[in-house]
């Protein structure tokens, strides 16, 4: 039988493969943290809303996920999206998800993905030239901090 929150991460990222935030924003303690390449530093409700976004403007999208394993304090998750970033160039991505586990909820997220070879696909040749470089990592950062304020400021209070 499954761990309880080996459990938790299988409801999370069948939620995700039907783009319902819901599921997803319901694994996280109100302080947890969430990092991955173009969201490095998520917190509490932040992290919610992210997902929340992108399952609202994903585009052409289908995830797989599978090595679940979780135990009382961490978990892992291997993932695979595939999408059109922007509504335009597809992407295929493939992440490494650790967890660390409180009372039941998530309190560390971080993925892991080869930030130069999302950005090849998603940037195209900027990606291919750059994608290696802090400059447009921190331009990726930058740009999707932006999208999240614009994003949370459009949603109703």
């Amino acid at each position: 039988m499954p761990h309880a929150n080996a459990e938790l991460l299988t409801r999370f990222y069948e939620g995700f493969a039907k783009l319902d935030a819901a599921p997803m924003r319901a694994v996280y303690a109100p302080d947890a943290h969430f990092s991955d390449p173009a969201f490095p530093n998520l917190r509490g409700a932040d992290i919610g809303a992210m997902w929340t976004m992108l399952s609202q403007t994903a585009k052409e999208f289908r995830l797989e996920f599978r090595d679940v394993q979780a135990d009382d304090r961490f978990g892992s998750v291997h993932w695979e999206a595939w999408y059109r970033f922007g509504g335009k160039r597809p992407v295929h991505n493939v992440i490494d998800a650790k967890f660390t586990f409180e009372n039941g909820l998530v309190t560390r997220h971080i993925d892991t993905f080869d930030f130069w070879r999302w950005s090849r696909q998603a940037l195209g040749v900027p990606g291919l030239l750059f994608g290696w470089a802090p400059f447009l990592k921190k331009a990726v950062n930058t740009r999707a901090a932006a999208g999240l304020a614009q994003w949370k400021a459009k949603q109703p209070k």
